[in-house]
């Protein structure tokens, strides 16, 4: 499925009611969430990649050079060897609060010992960050997870309020479904991590739905992710990015 923007329930009714019919072009549109205490739906977002429609340039250390493309509907991102690349692309707007967050995203082998990292993640702010990161990881990390030779390393981070990062291992060459759900509880948010829908870490968090996100792709030459500056490009693959409530 690609840029596909679905309405269930009675979203239909509510269109119809606004003299609207329900848009079937295949260009991202923006979905505004109806607040009504009687209409109850469920509404979703997906971004195929088959354009970058609804992004926009989020890159650091870059001057200007553009590290990411699609193409038969899959975005790549890569480094380059011997550098601090970060590229990264985020959604044009602020606007995302509760829901579940999903990227489809191929993890390849990545260099022994690069310093390089896949990001999935919402940002606000520095301190109002929820992340996913994957890398090789130092051989400290590894060797206290028993990571073997086919193991990368999985960081599922908040990066404040509070602070809180978990380590865990995932293997290379696959494709995996990368979520972040953001629920309220006791009034403030409580994010969950997941891959393939098997949880890894669940957190209460210090701040609630006053605080909106960004919506990020990246992969970003981090020295926290391994031992060395990366010594060959890196990449990552991105099938599709996703809100769903």
């Amino acid at each position: 499925m690609k840029n596909i923007i679905g309405f269930f329930g009675f979203a239909i009714f509510a269109l119809s009611i606004f003299g609207c019919e329900p848009n079937t072009d295949t260009e991202i549109k923006e979905i505004i969430e109806i607040e009504d205490p009687i209409v109850n739906y469920t509404y979703y977002t997906l971004w195929g990649f088959d354009t970058l429609d609804g992004w926009v340039d989020g890159s650091q250390n870059m001057n200007g050079t553009i590290n990411y493309s699609v193409s038969d509907s899959v975005l790549n991102i890569f480094t380059r060897a011997n550098t601090w690349d970060r590229p990264k692309i985020r959604t044009k707007d602020r606007i995302y609060k509760t829901g579940k967050y999903s990227w489809r995203v191929f993890v390849p082998e990545m260099g022994i010992g690069d310093m390089a990292s896949i990001g999935a993640f919402l940002y606000y702010d520095e301190t109002h960050e929820l992340d996913f990161e994957i890398g090789y990881g130092t051989a400290g990390v590894r060797q206290n997870l028993n990571a073997t030779i086919d193991d990368l390393v999985v960081y599922t981070t908040s990066q404040g309020n509070p602070y809180n990062t978990a380590k865990h291992k995932i293997k290379r060459n696959q494709w995996y479904t990368l979520m972040i759900e953001l629920l309220i509880v006791n009034g403030k948010y409580q994010a969950v991590w997941y891959i393939d829908n098997s949880e890894l870490t669940r957190l209460n968090l210090n701040y609630n739905a006053s605080i909106p996100f960004y919506i990020f792709c990246s992969i970003e030459n981090l020295s926290f992710l391994g031992d060395h500056i990366p010594k060959q490009d890196n990449y990552a693959l991105f099938d599709y990015a996703e809100i769903s409530k």
